[in-house]
């Protein structure tokens, strides 16, 4: 397929030059002055560089050998992940929540009616009111127990009473904050059969399972929520590759086939197996996924070296009377009142193939860090090579 593929690139090519150099069937200007260019000289005018599409770029440094490809799925962990219930059940009086809205920490979901929630804020008034007579007496009686006024066993059914009242007041208190009533506002005024259930984190609502006059139990899960800001991925290696991998490796991983790329870095390594005789790794995702949702199962390659070698896009790579080659930017130039461009077709060896790169290895005095490499269009630089003194008509 490769073959056929370059022998149609070089086809459209050559007929892209051809109708470059004639106009209408007309002979096109010539110079008056005939240029001897070098062997390894490729010239375009300025309109031929943006109809054969040429871009340039830098050499760049990837870890393209030793990579593992592994798949996975994305995570978060248990505390960006939230199921809200409703500890003592109820009917739902109102929501305005749907499944992807975004919401806050403290943020009310939904309003949840009991006759219940009456019933233990009246016990709690009640035995608070009750529990500060007891603490009156408490005080009161022993300081007669000091003066020997009262005897011992009147201040110990006191104590009783009062610790009693005080155990009774604490376990509602906490009865209440479990449904989400503050006792510091409660008072015999703010009596309510309604309470509010709020989110305990930021993030975006996974699931909804409510409507409006639904009832509820305890264990019902009326809420997922979320937190997308700090999603993970989790990695299935097998055992032959466990001394591959470790803390602060780089991972490019792929969602549902689709050919954007994301980042990862690996932030913890599996240290058990699992029957199958895999293990699992962990990595932080880097910077903002758009569309990246837990659940989601990725592709992932792991770049199983820290060497770094010079590498550029597989496509700006030509073979030409099986050597390879790659084509540099030489200068730019007017003759005749027109723009042209020199390109320079520089031999290089190949490497490993990796996503997309490949590793090249360059002459000893090729300038890295200036040179700018043709890193799309090289093909028809190739094919004007080629064909250069072939398009007159």
């Amino acid at each position: 397929m490769t073959k056929y593929k370059s022998i149609s690139s070089t086809f459209v090519t050559v007929l892209v030059f051809a109708l470059l150099a004639c106009n209408g069937g007309k002979k096109v200007e010539t110079k008056t002055k005939e240029e001897n260019l070098p062997s390894d000289i490729v010239e375009l005018r300025a309109d031929q560089v943006k109809l054969a599409n040429i871009e340039t770029a830098s050499i760049e440094l990837h870890s393209l050998s030793g990579t593992l490809k592994v798949n996975g799925v994305i995570a978060v962990a248990p505390q960006d992940l939230a199921t809200v219930c409703m500890p003592l059940g109820g009917f739902i009086k109102s929501t305005s929540m749907m499944a992807g809205n975004a919401v806050s920490k403290g943020q009310i979901l939904a309003m949840i009616e009991n006759q219940e929630f009456v019933n233990i804020q009246q016990s709690y008034l009640e035995a608070k009111s009750k529990l500060e007579y007891a603490e009156a007496e408490y005080n009161r009686h022993k300081e007669l127990y000091k003066d020997d006024v009262y005897s011992q066993k009147n201040l110990q059914e006191v104590t009783a009473n009062f610790k009693s009242l005080k155990s009774q007041v604490n376990a509602l208190e906490q009865k209440l904050l479990l449904i989400g009533i503050k006792v510091k506002n409660l008072n015999e005024n703010t009596i309510s059969s309604c309470v509010s259930i709020v989110s305990p984190i930021s993030g975006y609502i996974k699931t909804v399972n409510i409507n409006i006059g639904k009832y509820v139990d305890p264990t019902d899960v009326l809420f997922e929520i979320v937190n997308t800001d700090k999603l993970f991925l989790e990695l299935t290696l097998f055992d032959k590759d466990i001394q591959k991998i470790s803390i602060g490796q780089k991972i490019r991983f792929f969602i549902n086939n689709e050919t954007e790329q994301h980042d990862a870095i690996v932030f913890q390594t599996g240290k058990s197996m699992n029957a199958d005789k895999t293990y699992k790794v962990y990595a932080t995702v880097s910077g903002g996924c758009k569309n990246v949702m837990p659940g989601m199962y990725v592709n992932a390659i792991i770049e199983a070296t820290n060497n770094k070698v010079t590498a550029l896009p597989s496509e700006a790579i030509v073979t030409f009377e099986d050597k390879d080659y790659i084509f540099v930017f030489d200068k730019n130039k007017e003759e005749g009142g027109k723009l042209f461009t020199e390109y320079r077709m520089i031999q290089v060896h190949k490497g490993v193939t990796d996503g997309g790169y490949t590793e090249i290895i360059l002459p000893k005095d090729f300038d890295i860090k200036t040179a700018k490499v043709v890193v799309k269009g090289a093909y028809n630089l190739l094919s004007a090579k080629k064909n250069a003194g072939e398009m007159s008509c």
